[in-house]
C-alpha cells in the first residue's frame, strides 16, 4: 500500500503530493493540489526496534494508529461491541508506551481511535502532543465501544486536540444498528455534542468511508 501511494504520487504529475509538513499542506492549499498525509491504521507491521518506524517516516508517515479492533504487540484494540464501555482491555504494553514515545520524537500523530479506554490514559499520561482520534463519536449518544466518553472528550480539549466524527452508521445511531436507511441527523447531533466539548478548532471530518455501512441519504 505504502509503494502504491508513491507509485500515485509520481504519477500524478503534480497534482497528488504526500505532505510531510504543515509546510507542505499550506503549499498543496494555495496550488490546488490534492495534499495527502500517509497514515497506517494498527502497527502489527512494525518492528520492536524503530527501524522500520525511521523508514516509514522517511517515506511520509505522519500519522499512525497503534490499535485496530485487536489485540497486537502494542496493545488492546477495542472490539467492535454494543452496548459497551470503551474500557475492554489491558492498555498498552510496554511496546505499544516505546512506540507512543517514539512517534512524539519523530513528530508522528498517535491516533487514538480503535484504542481501549486504558490505552488512551496511557497516551494521555506519556505523551507530550495533542490528543488526536481520528474517526470516533460520542459515548454518550451511542454507547459504542469505539466512541468516547465525556472525560476522554474533556482531555482531548484540554490539549487543544482533535476529534474527526465517523459517518459509520453504527457508531451514530442510539440503538447501535448498522441499518443503511439512517438520518443525516444523526450525524448532526453528534457534531453539535463534539462541538460542544471539544471546541469548533477540535472537530472534523473522520468519515470512515472505506468499509463501513453509511446513512442512505449520504453520497460520496
Amino acid at each position: 500500500m505504502l509503494a502504491l501511494l508513491l507509485r500515485i504520487e509520481q504519477a500524478s504529475q503534480g497534482k497528488i503530493k504526500i505532505c510531510r509538513s504543515m509546510r507542505d499542506i499550506r503549499a498543496c492549499m494555495a496550488s490546488d493540489t490534492l495534499a495527502v498525509v500517509m497514515h497506517i491504521e494498527g502497527a502489527e507491521a512494525l518492528d520492536g526496534d524503530g527501524e522500520l518506524l525511521d523508514l516509514f517516516y522517511a517515506s511520509g508517515l505522519r500519522s499512525l494508529g497503534p490499535l485496530w479492533s485487536r489485540p497486537n504487540q502494542c496493545g488492546d484494540g477495542v472490539p467492535f461491541r454494543y452496548p459497551s464501555s470503551p474500557d475492554l482491555g489491558n492498555g498498552l504494553t510496554e511496546a505499544g508506551k516505546q512506540l507512543v514515545r517514539d512517534c512524539n520524537r519523530r513528530r508522528i500523530l498517535v491516533d487514538l481511535s480503535h484504542m481501549d479506554e486504558k490505552g488512551f490514559w496511557h497516551t494521555a499520561a506519556i505523551s507530550d502532543a495533542s490528543l488526536v482520534a481520528s474517526h470516533s463519536n460520542a459515548h454518550t449518544l451511542s454507547v459504542q465501544s469505539s466512541n468516547l466518553t465525556d472525560r476522554q472528550l474533556a482531555a482531548i480539549a484540554e490539549t487543544r486536540g482533535f476529534v474527526g466524527f465517523n459517518f459509520a452508521v453504527p457508531f451514530l445511531r442510539e440503538d447501535g444498528r448498522r441499518d443503511a436507511p439512517t438520518s443525516l441527523d444523526q450525524i448532526f447531533r453528534h457534531v453539535e455534542y463534539l462541538l460542544d466539548k471539544a471546541g469548533e478548532d477540535g472537530v472534523g471530518f473522520g468519515s470512515d468511508l472505506d468499509g463501513a455501512t453509511m446513512p442512505d441519504d449520504f453520497r460520496y
